[in-house]
């Protein structure tokens, strides 16, 4: 049957509806998961078209996956959190949900907390076990919307399940009925997508969910899950690997609106990030993070990057404050102890700093040659350079001029005489053997000692 498609305005060959392929063994793509040696990526050719929504989103997970791998936060860390969110995501909530746990008294103290402040966004959901009572716990606590974990693959389905294809898919489909019949929207957590049969079990089920949906006339998210991080954001990369493949599929075989597909990553192979922005690129309106990427083992998709990527892709940031993620580190950093490597993007110690005195020359001649972006005015955090061996006398009059917020009036030289003098007391500090960094501290107590009064901090 040939139909005008309302998406494409093009004349379109009415697909084959795939059914579930409820096979006797397990298929566990060995050839591209040999597990002994490392997984490989294998090329099909074929291309699928971007097809980018009109909108696109972030949603948060940093209460859920992002508290599972590290000491439980308090109620009060997670509506101080909340709030950095709620700034960060601006009037336009771009950083549209954050899921919470409902499980323990502290849970759901924390979760009454946030209800409490009212904001629009980011929107409260939960994630729940697949229970009736968990449903009607998340009703009567005024939750419109849960995640229920689906687990897709068949390393799940008959490894960890114990169950078949077939099975897996009926079990599922009566939970989901079981939270429409609730009154709560479901999210389904597709787990481990990019080793599942893509054909044989993941679009069927895609297919029963949306035909669920539109019956019950309540929309059923589907969240893609590349539970290890394998998924490969490059064109013509077979499934079950390719992210373009997979929302595409999931949009083309299963007609899922873009409003209603999610991708969720880890890092893995260092391919989070990129995965994200190619389902956005692809047809998913949502990406799911963590904060500061703070997830199972590698981590999540960094939230902050994805805020940076989105308005790279927007050519705006449709209202963020970029400066509540420096605001973010600092909070992780000092109210729960969380230490941030120093060279993370936007958000470490160091990601602004330079040591190379050829490249602080730079600098202080214009900041712009060095600096990614004006780092002082999108996340509040001006470059900066640090003393060592290596600084020079230009890396030394930047540190002055930094440091002490000198007025374009103020600032000085390479060449002035108390940057010649600190420069010889560092090279004598390195000809003494010294093999770390001069702290900041180090230098203001010098400074005072060579010129009492010429500097104060402001």
């Amino acid at each position: 049957m040939i139909e005008l498609s309302k998406k494409s305005n093009l004349l379109e060959q009415d697909p084959y509806k795939y059914r579930v392929q409820d096979v006797d063994e397990p298929n566990l793509f060995r050839d591209l998961y040999p597990y002994s040696e490392i997984p490989k990526i294998p090329f099909n050719f074929r291309k699928v078209p971007m097809n980018t929504p009109a909108e696109i989103w972030i949603t948060d997970t940093t209460f859920r996956d992002g508290q599972q791998s590290q000491a439980p936060y308090t109620p009060k860390q997670i509506l101080d959190i909340f709030d950095l969110l709620h700034r960060l995501s601006g009037p336009n909530g771009i950083i549209r949900q954050t899921e919470f746990f409902v499980y323990s008294k502290k849970d759901r103290e924390a979760l009454e907390k946030c209800m409490e402040r009212g904001y629009k966004f980011p929107e409260i959901t939960t994630w729940i076990r697949a229970t009736k009572n968990d449903f009607k716990l998340v009703k009567d606590i005024g939750i419109k919307e849960t995640g229920i974990l689906v687990s897709c693959s068949d390393y799940h389905i008959f490894k960890k399940l114990g169950m078949t294809r077939k099975q897996a898919m009926e079990h599922y489909l009566s939970v989901v009925a079981d939270a429409i019949e609730a009154g709560v929207n479901p999210r389904c957590h597709f787990e481990d997508i990019t080793r599942a049969d893509f054909f044989g079990f993941v679009v069927p089920f895609a297919n029963a969910l949306m035909d669920m949906g539109k019956e019950a006339g309540v929309p059923v998210k589907i969240r893609a899950c590349d539970t290890m991080g394998y998924g490969v954001p490059y064109t013509g990369v077979a499934p079950p690997r390719s992210v373009p493949g997979i929302i595409y599929g999931l949009q083309h075989y299963s007609e899922v609106p873009s409003e209603l597909l999610e991708w969720h990553g880890h890092n893995d192979f260092y391919k989070g990030v990129a995965n994200a922005a190619t389902a956005w690129l692809f047809g998913a309106s949502a990406v799911n993070c963590s904060l500061l990427g703070i997830g199972e083992r590698t981590g999540n998709v960094p939230l902050e990057a994805m805020v940076i990527e989105y308005a790279s892709l927007r050519g705006t940031t449709d209202g963020m404050d970029t400066t509540a993620i420096t605001d973010i580190a600092r909070y992780f950093e000092k109210e729960i102890g969380y230490e941030i490597p120093p060279m993370t993007p936007f958000v470490g110690r160091h990601f602004n700093v330079t040591r190379a005195g050829i490249h602080a020359d730079g600098l202080l001649k214009d900041e712009e040659i060095y600096n990614i972006f004006d780092t002082k005015k999108i996340l509040n955090r001006p470059v900066a350079v640090s003393v060592s061996n290596t600084s020079g006398l230009a890396g030394i009059a930047y540190w002055i001029n930094n440091f002490y917020d000198l007025s374009e009036d103020e600032k000085i030289d390479k060449k002035d005489d108390i940057v010649l003098k600190l420069k010889e007391w560092v090279d004598a500090e390195y000809e003494n053997g010294r093999q770390t960094f001069i702290s900041d501290e180090e230098l203001v107590d010098k400074l005072n000692e060579l010129a009492p009064g010429r500097f104060i901090i402001k």
